[in-house]
């Protein structure tokens, strides 16, 4: 059985034209001239596709629409207008509809969004493979997975929770490192104490010292009052230093003694603070090599790595995969306010099954939210997926959107604008970070090319270590040769 395109407009030649197009891909076209007949038709014909006109004889495309949507919200309609005001779009969009068609028809563009929404109506019609489901009482933040790997992590939780030893908590980007720490603090005795977190890569190495270890008034330039550090905050409770290995050298002594005798001074300060403090630390980078390289101090890895969690990465958690969508799915579509979405249909489940997930969870969440607010209609389905899944292309993780390198060396200015727009659409719920990583790479790369690689010139322009300066270039993978470029 041929598929179906129902055209309401008032104009007779668009009809012909349409149909006349639509017949070269095989779509056979029924016409209302009226939206009296157009909700009629839809009722008795059940169409796969609707092309709507906005301006209707004495009733507006947009008002037709909503009565479209309760007879059937599975059916993809297309606004078809004259109007090259904005507005209109985006209204007719925000109402839901699939699509938007200006005048005078392009028919190829035409052929190609009819069949597109054709095929997505046919996957609609098939049961989800991931509903929504309602959701439970357990908090937004709470451990989702039961496969083997996971298992093993909670097991661990269990046996370290409870002692008063520093833990160690291991793995990529995105993996739920955090989400480990606190589960940790929860089961501990500490658990009516405080809980600080404090990411040492966000905070610049000059004023990192005194977030941890507070300073005295006058200590440096701009310091006119006394502060009180983390370390000091959270005495009695737990402590959880994200990205260790971004730490200075210097620094790293000084979290060793407080590790080995629970005392530091202030920055600026001469007494001696004591303090009861459980240290819980995250890396995704590879210390044992920083240590060999003079970048990470050996006797505070040791310490450190008393208990070590690994987290795995979510490509090597296929069997968690349904149960992470399904709870992402139900609590993003309350938190954006999409009661009458049904759920994920098996295709699309099938894209998300077969992509490699380099962000983890972090990019899974990113991509839920993003294909809820595509989705027009009730189901996700591929069309409505970021083009990195569809394409089974994700960017590389160290690769900086609106940046290229061309082959003499030299890069062009990040498209900072740009790339937040693009990461505002797709839902990112990392921004301050992934801005950050964007402009630290460009910036290193584009000094190392002003000092043609000296590395210890770039360092002194910097104003950071030697060290940190070759982290960043293994973990932004910059080549360092005749010339500095971003692979």
């Amino acid at each position: 059985m041929p598929a179906t395109a129902l055209v309401i407009d008032d104009d007779r030649s668009v009809h012909h034209l349409i149909a006349r197009s639509l017949e070269k891909i095989g779509v056979e076209v029924i016409s209302a001239m009226d939206g009296p007949t157009g909700v009629q038709l839809v009722a008795s014909k059940h169409p796969d596709v609707v092309l709507l006109d906005i301006r209707l004889p004495n009733q507006s495309g947009l008002e037709l629409f909503g009565r479209i949507r309760d007879l059937d919200r599975r059916l993809p309609v297309v606004f078809v207008t004259a109007d090259s005001e904005s507005e209109t779009a985006i209204e007719a969009i925000k109402l839901g509809a699939y699509d938007y068609l200006r005048k005078p028809l392009d028919l190829n563009q035409l052929n190609d969004l009819v069949q597109r929404a054709v095929e997505t109506r046919r996957m609609m019609s098939v049961p989800v493979a991931i509903p929504i489901r309602s959701l439970d009482d357990s908090p937004a933040d709470a451990f989702v997975g039961a496969g083997p790997a996971m298992l093993d992590v909670y097991k661990i939780i269990g046996r370290v929770a409870g002692q008063d030893v520093p833990v160690l908590i291991r793995g990529e980007s995105g993996t739920g490192k955090e989400l480990v720490a606190r589960a940790i603090y929860q089961y501990s005795r500490r658990s009516t104490e405080p809980f600080l977190a404090i990411n040492c890569a966000a905070i610049p190495e000059n004023l990192l010292e005194s977030e941890l270890f507070g300073h005295e008034k006058g200590a440096f330039t701009g310091a006119d009052q006394r502060r009180i550090g983390k370390f000091e905050q959270c005495n009695g409770g737990s402590l959880f230093l994200d990205e260790i290995g971004d730490m200075p050298l210097l620094l790293q002594g000084k979290v060793l003694r407080l590790l080995q005798d629970q005392k530091f001074e202030r920055v600026g300060g001469n007494s001696t603070i004591t303090t009861n403090v459980r240290l819980i630390a995250a890396t995704n980078r590879p210390l044992e090599q920083m240590v060999e390289d003079g970048n990470f101090r050996e006797d505070l890895l040791y310490r450190l790595n008393t208990i070590t969690i690994r987290l795995p990465p979510l490509r090597d958690r296929p069997e968690d995969l349904p149960l992470l969508l399904e709870r992402f799915l139900s609590r993003f579509a309350v938190e954006l306010n999409r009661p009458d979405l049904e759920g994920i249909s098996p295709s699309a489940l099938d894209l998300l099954k077969q992509y490699p997930w380099p962000g983890n969870i972090r990019e899974l969440q990113s991509v839920v939210r993003n294909a809820i607010l595509h989705t027009p209609s009730t189901v996700i389905v591929p069309d409505f997926l970021p083009p990195e899944v569809r394409n089974m292309t994700p960017p590389p993780v160290n690769a900086i959107p609106g940046a290229h390198a061309p082959s003499h060396g030299h890069i062009s200015e990040c498209d900072l604008v740009g790339f937040v727009d693009t990461r505002l659409k797709r839902g990112s719920t990392d921004l301050y970070a992934e801005c950050l990583e964007v402009m630290e790479r460009f910036l290193l790369t584009r000094v190392l090319q002003e000092t043609q690689g000296n590395q210890s010139r770039a360092a002194e322009i910097l104003g950071i270590t030697r060290g940190k300066v070759r982290d960043r270039i293994a973990a932004f993978g910059i080549v360092v040769d005749k010339d500095v470029r971003m692979e």
